[in-house]
């Protein structure tokens, strides 16, 4: 190398060194071959075991299908996946906010890939809080011919009716007042108990906004976006809560005069673009399922209502046995299958309130609100003997596995989500110790195994 090449190189390094976000070179395998500081410091917490020579390795518990995604970019060199946001636990809600990290992969050549990575927790707060105002000014100014608005009573139950309502949902003025607004989503879209949970959210925070499947009166759906916000003053509401935050048990504000306004806007159009976008941030590449920022952000929106209104909150932590063997013997892609094969399984045993995501590289959780320990630990049992009788044939190869599942409820001595992880993972380490294959649940006796990492 001529000597100003040597100097230009050592000038590259230097400046690499010194750079203020995390880079990274690895080949396409995810050896490390070069890394500065910053992004040693951010990835060393994440190793296992302390070993920082992969990449895939390294983030296999935050971004298991990095290494399906890099496999699957056919294109000689360009930009594989751009400022993925990777969460790191879940925090604690109003006290502690979980560490995300920003990951960019730039594919160099066919041997080569860089990576770019940095904290980003503070903004990610910041775009969260735009984007809600953004969605909240959104539902009142756009779309002014599709939206269906309504009053709700105390208890979620519509006060009054306008032709609105039949314009966008068919429904008359006899079948709706005095009827429950849960009667616009599909009978497995919404638990009772989540439509009371939105009420509250809308009094605590000043409305409440969801998406999702909506019903027609003729049985047909729609695409359609949900927006609860309090009619009542909240001054009383204020009080009550400032009152209770002194007390010993969480605040209960009385329910009498409160009205609430709902709107309904039929967003069929922009589904598309929606879903392809929301599946670009939160689904894993792999399974289809949600990924760990979709399944935390959920997480702690069901440990809130939990604490606001007590209610049996379990999770389920699934592991598939033996993983590893199944890699070595039929291949990564043969392991792939097998991972998309028990994503397809989860989905069709558990329901559809449930928050389903794959966290790790064979780790899967389902989050079940209003499940008892008992129901989700029979649901769990269910899916371990579902998979040990089947077989999946990939490439016309048999391929037989199992799983061992662990199960935790939330209580009063579970402090966040990061808690009741904690308690499932000790009860699945438990389940493949007793022979694998089996479902157990998370009792008093294992609170020591909980303090150690397992």
């Amino acid at each position: 190398m001529p000597p100003d090449s040597d100097s230009e190189f050592e000038a590259l390094l230097q400046f690499l060194y010194m750079a203020p976000i995390g880079l990274m070179q690895a080949r396409m395998d995810g050896e490390i071959l070069m890394v500065n500081p910053l992004c040693a410091q951010l990835l060393m917490p994440l190793s296992r075991d302390g070993d920082l020579s992969n990449l895939f390795v390294a983030l296999e518990g935050l971004a298991p299908d990095l290494r399906h995604r890099v496999r699957g970019f056919d294109a000689v060199h360009g930009m594989v996946l751009e400022g993925l946001r990777l969460q790191i636990g879940g925090g604690e809600p109003g006290r502690k906010r979980a560490q995300i990290l920003s990951l960019s992969l730039l594919k160099l050549d066919d041997d080569r890939v860089m990576a770019v990575i940095s904290d980003v927790t503070a903004s990610v707060e910041r775009d969260l809080e735009l984007s809600e105002s953004k969605a909240w000014i959104n539902s009142l100014i756009s779309g002014i011919a599709d939206y269906a608005l309504m009053s709700l009573d105390e208890r979620g139950c519509i006060r009054t009716w306008n032709a609105s309502i039949d314009r966008i949902t068919g429904f008359d003025l006899g079948a709706t007042v005095g009827r429950s607004y849960a009667m616009f989503y599909p009978a497995d879209g919404i638990s009772d108990q989540r439509a009371r949970d939105r009420l509250h959210e809308a009094d605590l925070s000043g409305w409440s906004l969801d998406e999702g499947w909506r019903l027609r009166r003729d049985g047909s759906r729609f695409w359609g976006s949900c927006l609860i916000a309090p009619l009542h003053t909240t001054a009383h509401l204020h009080r009550s809560l400032d009152e209770a935050s002194h007390a010993q048990t969480p605040a209960v504000p009385p329910r009498e005069g409160r009205a609430y306004s709902l709107i309904i806007r039929d967003i069929s159009i922009y589904r598309e673009a929606r879903e392809a976008l929301r599946h670009a941030v939160y689904c894993d590449q792999l399974t289809g399922l949600p990924n760990r920022r979709a399944f935390f952000e959920a997480a702690n929106l069901e440990v809130q209502r939990c604490s606001r209104t007590p209610q049996p909150l379990s999770l389920v932590m699934i592991d598939a046995d033996h993983f590893k063997r199944v890699n070595d013997r039929y291949g990564h892609a043969a392991g792939d299958a097998v991972l998309r094969h028990l994503a397809t399984a989860i989905e069709a045993n558990f329901r559809t309130i449930d928050v389903m995501a794959r966290i790790g590289g064979e780790e899967f959780v389902v989050l079940q609100p209003g499940a008892t320990v008992d129901e989700a630990l029979a649901t769990a049992t269910r899916l371990c003997a579902s998979i040990a009788a089947q077989v999946c044939e990939i490439d016309g190869v048999p391929v037989q596995y199992t799983i061992s599942a662990g199960v935790a409820a939330m209580d009063a001595g579970t402090d966040g989500i990061d808690a009741l992880l904690k308690r499932a993972d000790a009860a699945l380490y438990r389940a493949k110790a007793n022979g694998r294959n089996r479902a157990e649940h998370w009792p008093s006796d294992l609170a020591q195994a909980v303090a150690q990492p397992v």
